[in-house]
């Protein structure tokens, strides 16, 4: 499906987004390094999984209501709220403040934010392009957003200095124009026949608002296949999300100087915080040029064989990166970490979609997100574990988590094949 022949709403939402993301991805790969600094490793793993417990919530309340009030209000207020978050967190890590527990604050408040924004999104994708496209089009939005990895921790590893309130402050003022310009310009795509059933339901008591919410995630829940792919998810999330939590503690801690190049007596040479920017560089520049690519190759393959070989490569991956500590060793490491974050970005968004009745797309979505929200939560658990059993030991015990989602995902296609059969 070629770009131009896309829903308006699409071609909005990449460009907006894309801008926004080249902003988030300035400061967000060096936040675990200021709560490090501000809190110390022990409480930062403890609040940043506090925050990612509210986000679960949120979550699951924005599927619900994108499915309910409609993709594009969900989006708006999402945005919105997401503005306000990072406003606060710039002022409280100003000079003018300096208060990390209120910065710790207004980030988990964008968490959250964004936690209802994504299902919404999603769901808007799912509800305006046909089935044979989404993996390509999922590939498209996902490459976008890679492409702002590509320039943002560059940004960051020149301009940060443990205070980044001046990103924060432009990651403000664009989430709250982005959310104005969505809500000039979108058009609602929530499915007509869903939208009059919840009309018809418009005056209803707030907990039969809440009694039908949980009915619905019951129901959701009772699919065992769809279960086993949080599930799988869920344990995969805590090799990949370490990109941008242990690895720059492991970095910061571990390479003191690293020699990129060198030519007789010149060198060039950088700290372990700005290899860590320059590699998460790397991994936006690998993912912008070869989504496209890997997901058309892909399509060669079932979704078995692309699902599992995807956990083994993050496996790999993750032993190589604790492993390594030189430049083009950390950069082999990643390029492997980042075959395999490559090999399942589209086709598993696509595998939601075809699960997720029309009627529950936003709640389908916002529940497989759970991978990342879920994820995202146990994941922080890495940095006080690293600091018990050392950066070795977890990288192995990482890699051990990676090899169980492959094996559940095995569980998973098997029970999937036999019910598409019967």
């Amino acid at each position: 499906m070629r770009m131009r022949d896309w829903d308006i709403n699409l071609k909005i939402r990449l460009g907006g987004e894309t801008a926004f993301n080249v902003i988030f991805w300035t400061f967000f790969p060096f936040l675990s390094i200021y709560f490090a600094n501000s809190f110390g490793k022990g409480w930062t793993g403890v609040l940043l999984i506090l925050s990612q417990t509210l986000s679960v919530f949120a979550n699951l309340m924005g599927g619900y209501c994108a499915d309910r009030f409609g993709r594009k209000r969900m989006m708006v207020l999402a945005a919105c709220g997401q503005g306000v978050g990072y406003g606060v967190f710039a002022l409280a890590a100003s000079p003018l403040l300096a208060m990390p527990v209120l910065g710790f604050i207004g980030f988990s408040f964008a968490s959250m934010s964004g936690s209802i924004y994504w299902p919404a999104s999603q769901a808007m994708v799912a509800d305006v392009v046909k089935e044979e496209h989404r993996s390509s089009v999922f590939a498209i939005f996902y490459t976008a957003a890679n492409v702002s990895v590509v320039v943002g921790p560059l940004l960051g590893s020149i301009t940060y200095d443990d205070n980044p309130y001046i990103v924060l402050i432009a990651a403000s003022v664009f989430c709250l124009l982005l959310s104005l310009t969505m809500s000039r310009t979108l058009h609602e795509t929530l499915p007509e026949k869903l939208a009059a059933r919840n009309r018809s339901t418009t005056g209803e008591p707030w907990y039969r608002f809440l009694a039908a919410q949980l009915r619905d995630y019951k129901i959701i829940a009772a699919d065992r296949v769809f279960l086993l792919f949080i599930l799988a998810g869920v344990l995969l999330s805590q090799t990949f999300m370490q990109l941008d939590l242990l690895f720059p503690v492991f970095m910061e801690e571990t390479v003191k100087l690293s020699t990129i190049f060198s030519y007789g007596d010149w060198s060039l040479q950088l700290s372990g915080k700005q290899l860590f920017g320059l590699i998460v560089s790397e991994n936006g520049l690998f993912v912008a040029l070869f989504t496209v690519l890997v997901t058309k190759w892909m399509l060669a393959y079932r979704d078995r064989y692309v699902f599992i070989g995807g956990a083994l490569f993050y496996a790999l991956g993750i032993v190589m990166f604790g492993h390594m500590s030189t430049f083009w060793g950390f950069t082999l490491a990643i390029a492997v970490f980042t075959l395999a974050e490559l090999m399942s970005a589209g086709p598993q968004q696509a595998f939601v979609s075809r699960l997720a009745p029309e009627h529950m797309r936003g709640q389908y979505f916002a529940a497989g997100s759970l991978r990342y929200t879920l994820g995202r939560t146990l994941a922080p658990l890495s940095i006080p574990i690293s600091s018990w059993i050392g950066f070795t030991w977890t990288f192995i015990l990482l890699a051990g988590i990676a090899v169980i989602s492959a094996v559940l995902y095995n569980i998973m296609f098997n029970l999937y094949d036999r019910q598409t059969a019967a």
